[in-house]
């Protein structure tokens, strides 16, 4: 009998998916654990490995949005038939009147609803609500009429999907994917958080000298500045536990280790890849993780779990040239930490002008979840750890 292939849940919270690209066509063979089909969630595009070998007999949703379990495609034997229910309704027993009724107009289309509920995906729900969309007016092309995303987004186009507002000559307008949403949500989210910023200047030279000498012992893991920031980031965490939680209505979550997302400025967007357990990594394993996951990012090759459970995150501008910058928030996240250059300076020292590489951090703290006192004794002990990184290692 045919194996069901359905939509697995890819991340926590995930309750719907929109399948973009088969990888196999039907009659191909597929072997357990070989990729299948890219579904597009809203934090990142994945591979989806199948569950079983076998011959790609039929697939159901060649594209398109799905809830979570749906059946999506048949794996099974060659020559092996696939036998798809399709549902009916029952049977509605109409009235004499009813008929006359019916006759005389012709009813206009409604979306498909249960027991008075609209039948709509839980992202078709969200982008509604986002837009102010009542789903009430639109008709759903999913199974069952069942009100998916596309659906909501061709509301606001015009007969042949071309958006309202047509561009002006000379302007290309690029469809937003669902990575580009869910980072304009997200940034949004952020600014609605009363935020402040505590910004001071390190010396570099410690660090500096730290980055060089590990590389030069250990050529094959290339140790940079942000690991370097990263370790003494998360050890400083340890130390002012209060920085490391999350902001949610009912309660402040304070987490025991210190999971660090790094920035990353990928083809498909801003995306913040977590390293875990940061506090436990040596430099070498801390390079060696760090180093997978932003080059699974710049490659579009992240699993929604590469971005989940983040308690702290790192934006570093330094290799632009920028010296000084204020991070936006990374919700549910209390605090980020904005990386600037290193730039030779002249500082006093001891009395007397020296040039030294100094390097600007600026912190921002979601204040509903951390005081000004906190957020500032946290940069205090990090701008030691960081002049002083073996206090830290």
């Amino acid at each position: 009998m045919a194996n069901e292939v359905k939509l697995p849940r890819l991340g926590q919270g995930m309750e719907a998916g929109t399948i973009t690209k088969w990888l196999k066509a039907e009659g191909d063979a597929v072997q357990k654990g070989e990729p299948l089909f890219e579904v597009d969630t809203d934090k990142v595009t994945q591979e989806v490995e199948a569950d079983f070998g076998g011959v790609l007999l039929k697939i159901a949703v060649p594209q398109g949005e799905a809830p979570v379990g749906q059946t999506v495609a048949w794996i099974g034997e060659a020559g092996e038939e696939v036998h798809v229910e399709t549902p009916t309704a029952p049977e509605k027993k109409v009235s004499d009147t009813e008929r006359v009724s019916d006759t005389a107009s012709a009813p206009t289309p409604a979306p498909s609803s249960n027991g008075g509920r609209i039948k709509a995906s839980p992202l078709a729900r969200r982008i509604a609500r986002e837009r102010g969309i009542d789903l009430r007016a639109l008709t759903g092309t999913g199974p069952e009429g069942r009100i998916v995303a596309e659906d909501v987004e061709r509301s606001q186009a015009g007969p042949a999907g071309v958006p309202v507002r047509a561009a002006a000559a000379g302007v290309e307008a690029i469809p937003h994917t669902s990575i580009r949403k869910t980072i304009a949500r997200r940034l949004t989210a952020a600014w609605q958080a009363p935020v402040f910023q505590l910004t001071v200047s390190a010396d570099m030279t410690r660090a500096n000298e730290l980055v060089a000498r590990v590389r030069e012992l250990d050529p094959d893991v290339r140790v940079t500045l942000t690991d370097v920031l990263a370790k003494v980031s998360a050890q400083a965490l340890m130390r002012h536990v209060d920085v490391n939680v999350q902001y949610t209505e009912d309660a402040l979550l304070r987490f025991r280790t210190a999971n660090i997302g790094i920035a990353v400025a990928a083809p498909q967007g801003l995306v913040v890849p977590v390293v875990r357990g940061v506090e436990r990594l040596s430099l070498a394993e801390l390079a060696t993780a760090r180093g997978d996951v932003v080059g699974r990012a710049r490659d579009n090759k992240l699993t929604a779990q590469d971005l989940e459970d983040g308690t702290f995150t790192i934006s570093n501008l330094g290799m632009f040239g920028v010296e000084q910058f204020v991070a936006v928030l990374n919700p549910p996240q209390a605090a980020i930490l904005a990386v600037g250059a290193t730039v030779d300076t002249p500082v006093v020292r001891d009395g007397a002008v020296v040039v030294r590489p100094m390097m600007t951090m600026t912190l921002t703290v979601d204040h509903r979840a951390v005081d000004g006192a906190a957020g500032a004794d946290y940069l205090r002990t990090l701008k030691q750890y960081v002049e002083e990184p073996a206090l830290a290692l």
